[in-house]
């Protein structure tokens, strides 16, 4: 089935940096960011008129910050909090770049370079300026929605078993800053996709088609030594769904609410209720992340993967490769959903073709997949 508009509700050389270790006893291979240390049980009130928690506001009040202090101020406060492993992340980013580090692929190589054997939850930056990665553990998971899903389109069927292989996938999307050191170190093109005057930094770089991301990929790869790509379909969604964690539409369960992902809450799904439209992107991680340590696996913008469009899965691989044979190559699949998006196209199974692989819009962007040995 074609869905007519993806925006609309209606329609190793290199250092490897070792920054978290998130796991949850009592659930093997399952990392989980610890819970909050939250301060009583006071709320407070978000721009939107919404009730969050202090820590959230705190974080997101900070989306657009440059200063490490203020990363170390919320670390201080809240040191087991469910952002604190992106905070880390960007604060050790920020003292690199005070450092005034050699550059992308510059260090010594370690001996404890993350394997498929690595501990799922290790995120680690394979050199200054990479995007942090986290290890993915191996499983298996049910793969499209069940037919009583709402919202549900015939290509997200048939369900069926897909086992995955231990990697390691970008706990962000990729940002404006890892897209300029690209740039910086003569990849991409030198390609440097327009804002829309919503910013830079930390916001998920947008405005790239499918190639553009492959031209990163291809650089990081080059620069680092290590195997860079973008995820297969079965990757993405066996990620977004937490392995078998979630069999819901969302990794928050039957719905989702625009205080926990980027998207046009002037629509709602199943349950919830509306919220805020932001008509723009947010800094990545400005959202809780789901059990494996990832951010805005719902919404914020629209992810490249690396397989070729098919109407359905019927012959679909199962073992978590990228489906590169028939289908139409020149529409490469899109998942997640985007802050222009309505709830229904965040769920976990969305599929998306219809955009062709050479073209850049708004509200598309890109995670990074990477191979482990």
């Amino acid at each position: 089935m074609t869905k007519t508009n993806m925006n609309t509700a209606g329609g190793h050389a290199a250092c490897v940096l070792f920054l978290a270790l998130v796991q949850v006893a009592g659930v093997p291979a399952v990392p989980v960011v610890a819970a909050p240390a939250r301060a009583a049980a006071a709320t407070a009130t978000a721009p939107g008129g919404s009730q969050q928690d202090p820590e959230t506001v705190f974080w997101q009040s900070m989306a657009d910050t440059t200063n490490p202090a203020e990363f170390e101020a919320y670390l201080e406060q809240w040191p087991e909090g469910v952002y604190a492993p992106l905070a880390r992340i960007r604060l050790a980013v920020l003292q690199d770049a005070a450092a005034e580090p050699a550059g992308i692929g510059s260090g010594a190589s370690r001996p404890d370079t993350p394997t498929a054997a690595s501990p799922a939850g290790v995120v680690f930056r394979d050199c200054d300026g990479c995007p942090a990665v986290v290890v993915i553990p191996a499983g298996e998971f049910m793969m499209g929605s069940p037919a009583s899903e709402e919202g549900r389109h015939d290509d997200e069927g048939p369900q069926h078993r897909v086992t995955v292989r231990s990697f390691a996938l970008g706990v962000t999307e990729v940002t404006f800053d890892e897209w300029e050191a690209c740039v910086r170190g003569g990849g991409c093109d030198g390609y440097r996709p327009y804002d829309e005057g919503w910013g830079r930094g930390a916001r998920p770089a947008i405005s790239v088609s499918w190639e553009d991301a492959r031209a990163y990929v291809s650089w990081l790869s080059g620069a680092t030594g290590a195997v860079y790509r973008l995820p297969s379909e079965s990757e993405w969604e066996y990620a977004a769904r937490e392995g078998e964690g979630t069999t819901t539409p969302f990794h928050t369960g039957s719905t989702i609410s625009t205080d926990q992902a980027n998207y046009d809450g002037n629509y709602t799904y199943d349950s919830g209720n509306g919220g805020t439209y932001r008509a723009r992107t947010t800094p990545v991680g400005a959202f809780a992340p789901n059990a494996f340590g990832l951010y805005d696996m719902h919404g914020n913008v629209w992810e490249w993967t690396e397989d070729c469009w098919h109407d359905s899965y019927v012959g679909a691989p199962s073992d978590g490769v990228a489906w590169k044979v028939g289908g139409n190559c020149g529409h490469r699949v899109l998942r997640g959903g985007s802050w222009h998006s309505g709830p229904r196209f965040l769920r976990s199974a969305t599929r998306f073709g219809d955009i062709t692989e050479t073209r850049r819009i708004n509200s598309v962007g890109f995670r990074v997949a990477r191979t482990l040995d």
